[in-house]
């Protein structure tokens, strides 16, 4: 590549100073950057790092996710692919890897920790500690993801030390994730019997008590603003105090959200409260490159020519991004071309008849049910009660209650549906049904009868993937052909079908921010208190299945 200056206000985190520069770029890299006496325009700083995000929850491939993330000025990511994992395995990973390529922006993959995520859950596939072993070996693969199984690390597990033991072995961090998990539990999971800090990462913290306690302990606290999960507001105070140890991160962030903006939203956020402007971008750019040691640049001689070129530094609208020293966004715009996107996907069952989908009870006076209540802005449920009258020896939903019947159905294979209630849905007409289903992604749906649940089911298995929306007259879709989890289709439209739904939705009643990405997270198992995965009902207090009846 040809030399070429930019010229701007410097923004040097490490010098902690702004002036006015000139930015030398020369075969890809910072070649200099020398102070200059003259009136410049604009600031020029690192591109972000988002250092914990999904991929596949924005329902994107990697391509299309690059994008728009670009034009936020974003510039890499730290990518855990196993939503991919658990529907095609292998496969699935060496999918993402591909269709990244030619992305620009860098990723940085994981290799899933915990394919499937638990034993109680149906996946499409299992990655074991050899293919664990295999992909730390390869240098495309930067970290072990998120370690999920954390009564797996506190009880010795044998493979699941030996997937920790592989990513000492070949020095690559290990990301945790075990929310809730304080004082001599949370230091056993974190020095995982090494005598020290070596599960190295948690973006699960919802209190502020918590992520001081695993900061105590050595671990570095990820500060999430997704589109289901929000912990901006109980962890910010980080920033000033934990200055070295924060990062920021989506974790999943649906698509209509990624085209409002990606880790340059939290920063503004975090500048409007008056965080010290270098403090908040050593979290947004430096504390990620250190730790994951990415191949991105953070704006220094030698380092690759990745940055960014703001128009303020308050709002951190993106005039301009650098990946390498070419020029990838220009006034907004990505200079991405279109293309074509293969499908890959698992997914081998016929459409659902009604009868399966009936709940049977003998019971002729109310039933006492044990009850998911979904959280907004959060990935934990509580467990409530309610008692439903039984309706034709059915038990169903009782819309006044707002006790909404949910099921999950096996996507891989025939089998019985599992069956659960939840509230704060607030459906008063019609389903919700999608095979984004963490982690195992079989189809979980939502509604108000046993009818309306089969439309918005038939719809997903039609389309061997998708969203769907029943809102009693009409059915609704977003297909998700790769993988059941990804759309073919650029990150706009996308996005507007995407939005399409919500609105539709938010017709129906349901009063949720994300109703889909809420949905997605009700067969999480990991996450307490109590969620439903295609096996049946689950509690993450006592890591077992629980019955749906309570009996008085």
């Amino acid at each position: 590549m040809s030399q070429q200056i930019i010229k701007a206000n410097f923004v040097s985190i490490t010098e902690r100073k702004i002036y006015p520069a000139a930015i030398e770029i020369a075969e890809n890299k910072i070649a200099s950057i020398t102070p200059i006496n003259q009136d410049v325009t604009g600031y020029v700083m690192p591109g972000f790092i988002d250092a914990h995000v999904h991929i596949e929850s924005s329902m994107l491939t990697p391509y299309e996710f690059a994008r728009i993330a670009l034009t936020h000025g974003t510039v890499a990511t730290i990518s855990d692919p196993h939503e991919i994992a658990n529907v095609c395995g292998m496969d699935g990973i060496n999918y993402m890897l591909e269709n990244a390529k030619d992305a620009l922006l860098k990723f940085h993959f994981g290799a899933p920790s915990c394919v499937p995520a638990t034993n109680f859950e149906t996946a499409g596939a299992t990655i074991d500690e050899n293919d664990i072993e295999a992909l730390l070996k390869n240098d495309a693969i930067f970290y072990l993801s998120e370690m999920m199984n954390y009564p797996g690390v506190l009880y010795n597990d044998a493979v699941v030390m030996k997937k920790i033991e592989s990513a000492l072995k070949f020095q690559k961090p290990i990301d945790g994730h075990a929310p809730g998990l304080r004082g001599n539990a949370a230091k056993q999971y974190i020095e995982a019997g090494q005598g020290k800090p070596t599960i190295s990462t948690d973006h699960e913290c919802f209190t502020l008590e918590e992520a001081l306690d695993k900061l105590q302990h050595g671990m570095h606290i990820l500060i999430r603003e997704g589109s289901a999960a929000k912990n901006f507001n109980e962890l910010h105070s980080l920033i000033a105090s934990h200055t070295g140890k924060v990062m920021f991160c989506m974790d999943d962030a649906h698509p209509d959200d990624l085209i409002k903006g990606h880790i340059n939203l939290i920063v503004a956020r975090a500048i409007a409260l008056g965080y010290n402007l270098f403090d908040v971008l050593q979290c947004a750019c430096i504390n990620p490159h250190l730790h994951y040691k990415t191949k991105s640049g953070v704006l220094q001689t030698g380092h690759p020519a990745d940055f960014i070129i703001v128009d303020d530094l308050i709002n951190f609208k993106v005039h301009a991004t650098f990946i390498n020293g070419t020029k990838v966004v220009s006034n907004c715009v990505c200079n991405l071309p279109d293309r074509k996107h293969l499908h890959i996907n698992r997914f081998n069952i016929p459409a659902i008849d009604l009868q399966s989908l009936q709940l049977k009870t003998e019971a002729t006076q109310q039933v006492n049910v044990r009850v998911i209540e979904a959280l907004e802005g959060q990935l934990i449920t509580n467990e409530t009660e309610a008692y439903l009258m039984p309706q034709n020896g059915l038990l169903q939903s009782d819309v006044k209650q707002d006790v909404l019947k949910m099921v999950v159905v096996n996507r891989y294979q025939t089998a019985s549906v599992a069956h659960a209630f939840i509230k704060n849905f607030n459906l008063t007409v019609g389903a919700i049904a999608s095979t984004v289903a963490h982690d195992s992604h079989n189809i979980i749906c939502v509604g108000v009868t046993d009818d309306a649940i089969q439309q918005a089911i038939n719809a997903v298995i039609n389309h061997k993937g998708a969203l769907s929306v029943y809102d009693g007259k009409h059915v609704s879709s977003l297909p998700l052909p790769i993988g059941g989890l990804m759309s073919d289709a650029n990150a706009t439209d996308t996005a507007y079908i995407y939005s399409k739904l919500n609105s539709i939705i938010k017709t129906m009643g349901c009063t949720l921010h994300a109703p889909f990405m809420t949905l997605s997270f009700m067969a999480l198992l990991v996450i307490p208190d109590l969620k439903l995965s295609d096996k049946g009902l689950f509690s993450g207090k006592s890591f077992t299945y629980t019955p749906l009846i309570i009996n008085d």
